[in-house]
């Protein structure tokens, strides 16, 4: 989809920290992260939010969240994790591809949708997806 970033994360042309993939999906760390870890995880075929996307790439892309959230107990020690989708621009959708927050937590109360942790930079931001990989 032309103007789309996350379309343009999938096919390459946009820098993206990759912590997860396969043939239908693509998980990378959110750039205005809410907690250390918080990934994105989007379908590679665009659909403009929850109501438009095919139950196959549905099931594909929380199938790869369950993968990540996995990862951020095992890897990240969180005792929980937040799955977050905001379907229309009313719902606070900043962008127009269908995605999912995944977005740990040790027990912290939620924060409000796009309220971000700035103490986290783009090391640590780099850091956190390299735990996820489980690069060693």
């Amino acid at each position: 989809m032309a103007n789309c970033i996350f379309c343009a994360i999938v096919a390459g042309d946009m820098p993206a920290t990759i912590v997860d993939e396969d043939a239908d999906t693509l998980a990378f760390m959110d750039i205005n992260p809410w907690a250390r870890g918080h990934t994105l995880v989007v379908p590679r075929r665009h659909y403009e939010n929850l109501l438009e996307v095919e139950p196959s790439d549905l099931a594909s892309t929380f199938a790869a969240a369950k993968r990540v959230a996995a990862r951020m107990t095992d890897n990240l020690g969180a005792q929980g994790v937040w799955l977050w989708n905001s379907c229309g621009e009313a719902a606070g959708q900043v962008v127009m591809h269908f995605h999912v927050h995944v977005i740990p937590t040790k027990g912290e109360k939620p924060p409000p949708p796009g309220l971000r942790d700035a103490s986290i930079d783009q090391a640590e931001i780099a850091a956190a997806a390299a735990t996820l990989r489980d690069d060693t």
